[in-house]
């Protein structure tokens, strides 16, 4: 996937429409999700590597036209060890794609099983040419 900050040298490239697509929102952020992207006929398939995480600790969400899945655990322990008292961990991360605004939550399907969470979100449908031809009084 190209950097979308780099300098193009083609005037157009096939495959920028579809980097471009799903570029997510903060390219070279540190704990972004691993992601595979796949291209069916009708949809897009996202695997997104979300190990050590519950399903109810998963949200997705869309907001103008970016599907954003995010992740958030916290573990609190009390201990009587010598080193600590209380020990906090909290871990998060979270990732944003650009799927444009044809799409609503509701024609996305995702299910969440061994670590790997599965998006699938539908191609939007193309739009019907309108050029309309004008009479001349």
């Amino acid at each position: 996937m190209k950097n979308s900050l780099q300098k193009k040298t083609t005037p157009y490239d096939l495959f920028d429409a579809f980097d471009d697509f799903f570029m997510p929102a903060f390219y070279d952020e540190p704990n972004a999700l691993r992601t595979n992207i796949k291209e069916g006929e009708n949809s897009y398939e996202l695997e997104l590597e979300m190990p050590g995480y519950d399903k109810d600790q998963i949200r997705i969400s869309l907001e103008s036209g970016y599907l954003t899945v995010s992740a958030k655990k916290e573990t609190k322990e009390e201990s009587k060890d010598k080193h600590y008292i209380r020990r906090e961990i909290s871990e998060s991360c979270q990732r944003s794609y650009y799927v444009g605004t044809d799409i609503s939550e509701k024609d996305i399907k995702a299910r969440y099983n061994n670590g790997i969470l599965s998006l699938e979100v539908p191609k939007a449908a193309p739009k019907a040419d309108t050029s309309h031809q004008i009479t001349i009084d």
